[in-house]
């Protein structure tokens, strides 16, 4: 079998997997480039040799920043796992090659006084809407009285259920069961989980189900179809990622928040806080959705008090200092 033969059944796999069109795409950019490398320098791509997978990631190197020449070597590793499960090839030359590693960056996290900043601004909109203290407001009040009961039900949601920006946008009115507090949506691998909603949440949606949605949905015109989305924008439609994104941005923009806060920031905060008070690792990873614990495990980096507590609890010597002196 070819090369391009392989990558091709490879992207049908990922196809199968559920994987996002982005993804795809990327792996095809990647290992096409590749392929074509190998085939231009007449190495065999089942079974390259060192030195060559050397020379093509020395080359790789000089054009590309180190986070994409990880990205692309990802990439590479999983084709060959794939080939190599398929029976395609032998295995993944690859794991005999030293190749750098990008330093862990710790996810950036809210206080909590900063997501009361953030929940505040939706606030101010709320009652700009209702003074007509904006252009819209004094445009068209109802209008911009439903967007001010969104945004503060996109920002309580997302935080409540630690959602991704992708999550929010999907959800829709029939995953969603506000007496219960529960939203379903579908995550990496369209694995399905229950997000956990508050009381601030569930009260934030129900204003903006019964006052601020139903206005949203009636500028789509009598004869369009009602959008199953849960969160709409100001035409009627679902608002998408990019909207939902250029929507926190300004809110966060308005509460003073740092360069560099993204709705992700949101999920990384919820996982924190969650640590911070006292959940267990493992009720967060279900939580949030991941596969591995492993992946969750970075937040325990950016919860020292998380880390203390455990200690001070766990460790019989830490009792033995907190109870009476030093240890000697």
């Amino acid at each position: 079998m070819t090369g391009p033969e392989a990558l091709q059944r490879f992207l049908r796999s990922l196809e199968a997997r559920d994987a996002s069109p982005e993804t795809r795409r990327s792996y095809e950019t990647a290992v096409g480039g590749y392929l074509a490398w190998l085939d231009a320098h007449g190495a065999d791509w089942r079974s390259p040799g060192k030195s060559t997978l050397r020379a093509y990631l020395a080359e790789l190197s000089e054009g590309h920043a180190r986070t994409s020449v990880a990205q692309r070597l990802a990439a590479l590793r999983a084709f060959h796992r794939y080939c190599a499960r398929s029976g395609i090839a032998a295995g993944d030359p690859w794991g005999a090659i030293a190749t750098p590693r990008l330093p862990r960056r710790l996810p950036k996290v809210l206080e909590v006084e900063q997501v009361e900043a953030l929940l505040a601004v939706t606030d101010d909109d709320l009652v700009a809407a209702d003074e007509g203290g904006s252009a819209t407001a004094r445009r068209d009040p109802d209008l911009a009285r439903a967007i001010a009961l969104r945004d503060r039900a996109l920002v309580e949601t997302a935080y409540a259920a630690g959602l991704r920006i992708s999550e929010l946008a999907a959800a829709d009115l029939g995953s969603l069961e506000l007496r219960r507090g529960e939203l379903r949506v579908l995550g990496k691998g369209r694995k399905e989980r229950v997000g956990l909603l508050g009381r601030p949440a569930r009260e934030a949606l129900a204003a903006y189900l019964d006052d601020g949605r139903p206005v949203l949905a009636s500028r789509g015109g009598p004869l369009a179809q009602p959008p199953a989305e849960v969160f709409l924008n100001h035409r009627g439609g679902p608002l998408g990622v990019r909207g939902l994104r250029m929507r926190l941005d300004r809110l966060c923009r308005l509460a003073g928040l740092p360069e560099g806060v993204s709705p992700h920031t949101l999920r990384h905060s919820f996982a924190t806080h969650l640590l911070d008070g006292g959940a267990d690792l493992r009720v967060v990873q279900e939580l949030l959705g991941h596969e591995s614990l492993a992946t969750t495990q970075v937040y325990t980096h950016v919860s020292p008090a998380r880390l203390r507590d455990a200690y001070r609890l766990a460790h019989p010597r830490a009792r033995s200092h907190a109870a009476g002196g030093a240890d000697a």
